[in-house]
């Protein structure tokens, strides 16, 4: 579990500590787009009534806290070189930022942070998920934001949470494979130029080919000399 997280208070008034930690993943139910629901407890340290609290959430992967086979060592190689050169150039990789808001709670309030999850190879983070095969993705979550609370007296006052707070969670490699294979099962996505794209429009009318797997099988095909 995290430590307490910083606030600043109006002075004269009581602070709220929070502590902040993830409980379980899984993927979100009847969602629009693939996401992750992640089962995230708030406790509160402070006796002050906390009203509310709007979550500013950074979710990265501690990519040095795990080790990988032969074939993610190949699929890695564009995030992070060649494995020889891992000592040096193996990196927290950012995955992306997600807002929450909690609502008002005595004690503990357990609620859903949803991470929505994309199949845009542009993004360093979906690149190094989709090179995993299985075992554990290592996050850590960065905690800002605002919480609302009640002081002394009854009036309404604020307090900001700290950057420095943060929680660790091992995600399960499946849980994000499943969330995509609800999406997009057996597939996946790639963005290409538009005069690459072209190009590709023209090969697969050309041959009369059935299909854009056709077309690019057939590329393989032909740059393999078979």
């Amino acid at each position: 579990m995290a430590t307490p997280a910083a606030t600043r208070a109006t002075p004269g008034t009581q602070a709220v500590e929070l502590d902040f930690s993830v409980r379980g993943a899984a993927p979100v139910e009847h969602a629009a787009a693939p996401a992750i629901g992640f089962e995230l407890a708030v406790t509160s340290r402070g006796e002050a009534p906390v009203r509310s609290v709007v979550l500013d959430v950074q979710v990265q992967i501690a990519a040095r806290r795990r080790s990988y086979g032969e074939r993610e060592q190949a699929r890695l190689a564009d995030l992070f070189g060649t494995p020889a050169r891992w000592a040096d150039t193996l990196r927290t990789v950012p995955w992306l930022r997600a807002t929450q808001v909690v609502p008002a709670f005595a004690g503990e309030a357990v609620v859903t942070l949803q991470v929505p999850c994309t199949y845009d190879f542009e993004v360093a983070g979906s690149k190094y998920l989709a090179a995993l095969e299985d075992g554990e993705v290592p996050l850590e979550l960065l905690f800002g934001g605002t919480i609302f609370y009640t002081a002394a007296g009854g009036a309404l006052q604020t307090a900001m949470i700290g950057w420095d707070r943060e929680a660790t969670y091992r995600l399960p490699v499946s849980v994000w494979r499943a969330t995509m294979d609800r999406y997009f099962p057996h597939s996946a996505w790639l963005r290409v130029d538009r005069d690459a794209f072209d190009r590709l429009y023209a090969y697969r009318a050309r041959h009369a080919l059935p299909s854009w797997e056709h077309a690019l099988e057939q590329l393989l095909l032909d740059a393999e000399g078979r």
